[in-house]
């Protein structure tokens, strides 16, 4: 790596002079309950950045006592050496009393010389980091990432005063990351609530709580001007096909982002090269995998004019007169439906585990006054924007915040020391 005046190139062993492995071994013997026993951490504990304190084990004080080596101190860095979360990086961060680890690389903060354990932490979790991480575990014994293999990897090494300023500028962006995370999170769970009041009438747009009376059904209590009709009194099956072999887009359902392109989708053709047999699928149509239904793989088309989609999906239109399609949809994605589906799956006479229409158009659904309909889907679009405002947000953050890492980590954008951090 060209690095410029002033910086060097070391290996990490050289910076941080001790470096351990955490407990291998069976623990189970030692696990005792929490009110005596020591933190235990271990892999699935460590994420890229962050330190899990959920799912934590803990062990006796003669175990502990028994183990110093892999106990671990707060700016200790961690790497994960085996497992699904092979490679992942973090600072120990949260520890007030002391804790244990198992099957991590710990690299002790108190050994580093010149050396700042944030911006270590920062470089491994960088693309120079993590390329060096997943080299060795490859070409280590059985993908096991090792105290040798991390002490031979090659870092960049500003002055000591330059490594804690870019730390400080990358923790600040890291802190705008994790405010937009929440704030998501917030108009997530705002939105979940929001449905199961609105779908379900216990809250009414422009009524208020108190004014109107209820009806038991089996979707649960709804108020008694709404209507409960099946399925099949409101929508009607579309079985076109593309006998024409037309080259429309080829349309998947997926079980979070509904009706998406295939070929976009997927980045690959997933599908038959002969397309007379697929069904067409109009824009404003449902519809929905017969072998998938329950896992809540049901959309609606609002991609193209026209799309089509695999012999295996049923296909269906609401009528406009009764129904608001974004409300109907909004209904068929709870998780209440998906429950609704798998248990009309189960029941299903088909042995390949399939719904068809003539079992799906027997489902019930909740329907208020169509007026309702709309007002409660504007809401819910108004939400949904607001999420998507959001992920695009964090999505620029992290592409920044990556693309920065890459600039200073480098010294290919160097920062000057005396200036202040934007908060």
């Amino acid at each position: 790596m060209k690095l410029p005046e002033g910086w060097h190139n070391k290996l990490l062993g050289d910076l941080f002079t001790k470096i351990v492995v955490g407990y291998v071994g069976n623990v189970n013997d030692h696990y005792c309950d929490a009110a005596i026993g020591v933190p235990f951490y271990r892999t699935l504990n460590i994420r890229d950045g962050y330190f899990r304190h959920d799912d934590i084990r803990y062990v006796t004080p003669e175990f502990n006592d028994k183990n110093k080596k892999s106990q671990i101190e707060n700016d200790d860095i961690l790497i994960a050496r085996v497992g699904a979360n092979l490679g992942m990086v973090c600072k120990a961060t949260g520890l007030n009393r002391t804790s244990n680890m198992a099957n991590a690389i710990i690299i002790k903060s108190k050994s580093a010389k010149n050396a700042d354990p944030d911006f270590y932490t920062y470089f491994l979790l960088s693309t120079y980091g993590k390329s060096q991480i997943y080299a060795g575990a490859a070409g280590g014994a059985q993908g096991v990432f090792n105290t040798k293999l991390t002490q031979e990897i090659a870092v960049p090494v500003p002055p000591l005063a330059e490594q804690k300023k870019i730390a400080q500028i990358l923790s600040a962006w890291d802190k705008a990351i994790s405010v937009t995370e929440k704030l998501l999170t917030n108009s997530q769970q705002q939105k979940k609530a929001l449905m199961q009041q609105l779908l379900t009438g216990k809250k009414r747009l422009g009524l208020p709580t108190g004014s109107y009376e209820f009806k038991l059904t089996r979707y649960g209590s709804i108020p008694k001007d709404w209507d409960y009709p099946a399925i099949k009194d409101i929508c009607t099956q579309v079985s076109e096909k593309n006998s024409a072999a037309l080259d429309y887009p080829v349309l998947s359902c997926s079980k979070y982002d509904g009706f998406v392109d295939s070929l976009k989708y997927f980045n690959k053709k997933v599908y038959s090269d002969d397309l007379s047999g697929y069904r067409l699928i109009h824009r404003g149509c449902f519809g929905f995998p017969s072998n998938h239904i329950e896992e809540g793989s049901i959309g609606l088309q609002n991609l193209y004019e026209t799309g089509i989609v695999s012999p295996i999906y049923v296909v269906f239109r609401a009528a406009p007169t009764k129904v608001d399609n974004s409300y109907l949809y909004a209904v068929l994605k709870t998780d209440h439906y998906k429950q609704i589906f798998g248990a009309a799956t189960n029941a299903s006479v088909d042995r390949r585990g399939s719904l068809r229409w003539k079992e799906f158009n027997q489902i019930h659904v909740p329907l208020p006054p169509l007026k309702e309909q709309q007002k409660i889907a504007a809401v819910f679009s108004a939400a949904d924007a607001e999420i998507a405002t959001l992920e695009k947000k964090l999505a620029c953050l992290k592409e920044e915040k990556k693309a920065l890492m890459q600039q200073l980590l480098t010294g290919k954008r160097r920062v000057k020391v005396d200036e202040p951090v934007a908060a």
